[in-house]
C-alpha cells in the first residue's frame, strides 16, 4: 500500500496579528508624511513670513492687555446671554402650552440654519435702519453680546432640552409628592441635575463661541476694541507680514485647548459616576 503523507496546514496570521501589521503600516505611511512634509517644505521662507521675533516683540503686551481680554469678554458676555435664553427656549420648547412650542421651535431652526456671519451684520445694519436713533446698550460689547447670545441660545436651548429629559421623570414625581409646585419643582430639582449632565457640551459651546468672537469687526470697532483676529490683522497689514496672525493663534490656543482638557476631564468623570 502507498502511505499518503498529510502536509501540515500553513497557520496565517491570527485577528489581532492582523491588526498590528495594519497599525503598524499605518503608522510608518504616517511618519513618512510627516518626513517628507518636513523635508520638502521651505523653512526659511516660513520663518521670514510667519516667525519674526521682532514683530511678536511689537505685539505685546497690548496683545494680551487689549486683543485677548476683549476677545474673552465678548465671549464670556455673549455666552452669558445665550445661557439665560437657552433656558428659556428649552422650558418653552417642552411647555404644554402650543404657542410657546412653536415659537421655541421656529427661533432654534432659523438661528442654527443661519451662519453667525449674517446675525452679525444684522445686529450692525439692519437693527440701526429699523429702529432709527436707538442703540443697543453697551456699545460693540453689548452688540457683541446679542450677536454672540442669540446664536449660542439656538444650540443651547437644544442641549437643555436633551439634559432635562436625561433627568428621571420620577424626580419631578417625587418633588410634586412633596408639595413642590412644578415650577419650583423644575427650578429646584430638575435643573441643577440638568445642568450637570450639559456642562460639558456648554464647555464646548464656550469654546466654540470664542473663537466665533472674530466676527467683531463686521460691527466696526475701534482701536481699543479689537479681538486677537482683528487686532492680528491689522498688526500683519502694516507690518507685511504674518508672524502677528501666528501669534493672535497662539493666544487663542492658549485658552481653548485648557479649556478642551477641561471639557475631557468632565466627560470622563460623568462617565464614571454613571459606572
Amino acid at each position: 500500500m502507498t502511505e499518503v503523507t498529510v502536509q501540515p496546514k500553513k497557520k496565517g496570521l491570527t485577528r489581532r496579528q492582523k491588526r498590528r501589521v495594519s497599525r503598524g503600516v499605518q503608522y510608518v505611511v504616517f511618519v513618512g508624511a510627516l518626513v517628507a512634509l518636513a523635508v520638502g517644505a521651505d523653512w526659511g521662507r516660513l520663518q521670514n513670513q510667519f516667525a519674526q521675533q521682532d514683530i511678536a516683540e511689537q505685539m505685546f503686551p497690548d496683545v494680551i492687555t487689549l486683543a485677548l481680554k476683549n476677545t474673552v469678554l465678548y465671549t464670556v458676555s455673549g455666552f452669558l446671554v445665550g445661557l439665560v435664553l437657552g433656558m428659556v427656549l428649552a422650558l418653552m420648547r417642552l411647555s404644554s402650552v402650543g404657542p410657546y412650542r412653536w415659537i421655541a421651535g421656529i427661533y432654534i431652526e432659523i438661528f442654527r440654519g443661519l451662519p453667525a456671519l449674517l446675525i452679525f451684520i444684522f445686529i450692525g445694519v439692519a437693527v440701526p435702519l429699523a429702529f432709527p436713533g436707538t442703540e443697543i446698550p453697551g456699545g460693540t460689547y453689548g452688540k457683541v453680546a446679542l450677536a454672540l447670545g442669540l446664536v449660542a441660545a439656538a444650540y443651547m436651548a437644544e442641549t437643555f432640552r436633551a439634559g432635562i429629559q436625561a433627568v428621571p421623570k420620577g424626580q419631578m414625581e417625587a418633588a410634586r409628592s412633596l408639595g413642590f409646585s412644578p415650577a419650583r419643582a423644575m427650578v429646584s430639582i430638575i435643573l441643577p441635575q440638568a445642568f450637570r449632565i450639559i456642562l460639558p457640551p456648554l464647555t464646548n459651546e464656550l469654546v466654540l463661541l470664542f473663537k466665533d468672537s472674530s466676527l467683531v469687526l463686521f460691527l466696526g470697532v475701534t482701536l481699543e476694541e479689537r479681538e486677537l483676529s482683528k487686532f492680528g490683522r491689522d498688526l500683519a497689514s502694516q507690518t507685511a507680514n504674518s508672524t502677528p496672525i501666528l501669534v493672535a493663534g497662539l493666544c487663542y490656543l492658549l485658552v481653548t485647548i485648557p479649556l478642551g482638557f477641561v471639557v475631557r476631564r468632565m466627560e470622563t468623570k460623568a462617565q464614571e459616576a454613571v459606572k
